[in-house]
């Protein structure tokens, strides 16, 4: 067998149900695992004595006959915007390094209630925005890890976990997903609870998970989705099985996006990806050209005047006081956001509504869309977490994406493809990317000892 921390959430899940595997050996393997990485960065709060007394009792409840669940025993990191009673949630902030919330995000009460275990919390970008972390790439520490969920995606590349929750504003889930290579997973907007992350964007922001298969990711979709009266945009729908398809998915069809996500990539990253949609066509996915709708070019810079306006709002009353003790590229962002003028919120409000409807007219074109994740592996650059030009117009739409990696680069550094589907397609979107993870069979694991 494979050694504990190696294992994935749905082989853990198995062996944990079937007495195979103890909740707390497993979190004595991924404890210790997190002391060996500590140098990383990765991690935020962990409290190893709660862990351990947290996997005592799961295992109790399991021995006495307990019913098992989609995520029994599984532990999980949290992105650390994500409230959880009891236990700091600092967004890796002077502004918020005493607060300790008195409740659980909703995202955290519903991995708990399908069996998982809250492992630690995860170090993000000051607020989730772009200020670089200490979190180094297990791949090369030279090159960085991305953000904003930036320990989230190391913690799971680096088998301290099998699976962690992030959040995505712009890129902050698939863009570091895709720079350590591993899978990454952004519903549609309001098909997961916000209730208890700490905002960037009330209109822009979602929340994602990081983990190492299509089957992890569509594992823990199936325990988040759904309505929640807390969060007013949560949608009211019902939630598919998103399982159901994935042991022989049939080949997609697939819509290649070129455009400026072939315009704004490497050479190696455009070689890359047209030789990846090759492979998939031989396989038999049906593979076509799409052009990009003329409201894209806008796309981007609207979003970060609606994102910039949005998350000064939420911040003003704290800027006024505390300015200082933000860092400079967020403090930059909320007062550029407390310039914006109405009539340029409003306009940029106006042309996102006609993006959205061109970019869910284009989902409809094919079953999924392709692009490659990101314009270049993670860049050798620790002040930047990487550019999200190419998650970025998926969120403002709200369309689900996820990202399976594709191979290494010349330089030893993980590539990745995003598929793209229609609106609460999640089903569809996950059938896709396991028969392109069936047909690539790239699974990327750091050089760590």
């Amino acid at each position: 067998m494979s050694e504990p921390y190696e294992l994935g959430v749905a082989e853990t899940a198995r062996l944990i149900s079937a007495r195979k595997l103890s909740v707390v050996e497993l979190v004595d393997t991924l404890l210790r695992r997190i002391d060996q990485l500590e140098f990383l960065k990765a991690w935020q709060y962990v409290d190893p004595d709660t862990v351990r007394a947290d996997a005592r009792q799961k295992q109790v409840d399991l021995d006495a006959g307990g019913a098992t669940s989609l995520l029994s025993g599984v532990p999980v990191g949290l992105k650390d915007i994500f409230c959880t009673a009891g236990i700091p949630t600092t967004a890796c902030s002077k502004i918020y390094a005493d607060y300790v919330p008195t409740y659980d995000a909703t995202s955290v009460t519903r991995i708990k209630d399908n069996g998982a275990l809250a492992l630690g919390k995860t170090v993000t970008t000051e607020f989730a925005y772009r200020d670089p972390p200490p979190t180094l790439n297990p791949w090369n520490s030279t090159h960085t890890p991305g953000g904003s969920s930036s320990g989230s995606a190391v913690a799971v590349a680096a088998q301290m976990c099998a699976a962690a929750l992030g959040s995505q504003t712009r890129g902050s889930v698939l863009r570091p997903a895709s720079y350590n290579g591993i899978v990454g997973l952004k519903p549609t907007f309001g098909r997961v609870s916000r209730y208890g992350v700490i905002p960037v964007s009330w209109s822009l922001d979602h929340v994602g998970w990081m983990t190492r298969s299509v089957e992890d990711a569509a594992l823990l979709l199936q325990a988040l989705a759904g309505p929640d009266p807390k969060d007013p945009v949560a949608a009211v729908r019902e939630v598919p099985d998103y399982l159901c398809h994935l042991d022989n998915p049939e080949s997609p069809s697939i819509g290649v996006l070129q455009g400026l996500f072939y315009d704004q990539s490497d050479p190696e990253i455009r070689h890359h990806t047209t030789a990846i949609a090759d492979r998939l066509e031989k396989a038999g996915a049906q593979v076509e050209a799409i052009p990009l709708p003329a409201s894209f070019k806008s796309a981007s810079d609207d979003q970060l005047t609606i994102m910039m306006v949005e998350a000064a709002s939420f911040h003003q009353p704290t800027l006024e006081k505390r300015a200082d003790e933000y860092g400079p590229m967020l403090r930059d962002l909320l007062r550029d956001g407390l310039q914006v003028d109405a009539v340029t919120y409003s306009r940029a409000l106006e042309r996102r509504l006609k993006f959205q409807a061109d970019a869910h007219a284009l989902s409809q074109q094919a079953d999924v869309l392709l692009t490659p994740s990101t314009p270049t592996p993670a860049p050798a650059d620790l002040t930047d977490t990487g550019s999200a030009v190419f998650q970025g117009p998926w969120t403002s739409c709200g369309l689900p994406t996820i990202t399976i990696p594709s191979g290494l680069s010349s330089t030893g550094l993980p590539l990745g493809i995003q598929l793209i589907a229609a609106p609460f397609e999640e089903e569809r979107l996950l059938a896709a990317a396991r028969w392109c993870e069936q047909q690539l069979e790239v699974t990327l694991t750091p050089p760590l000892t």
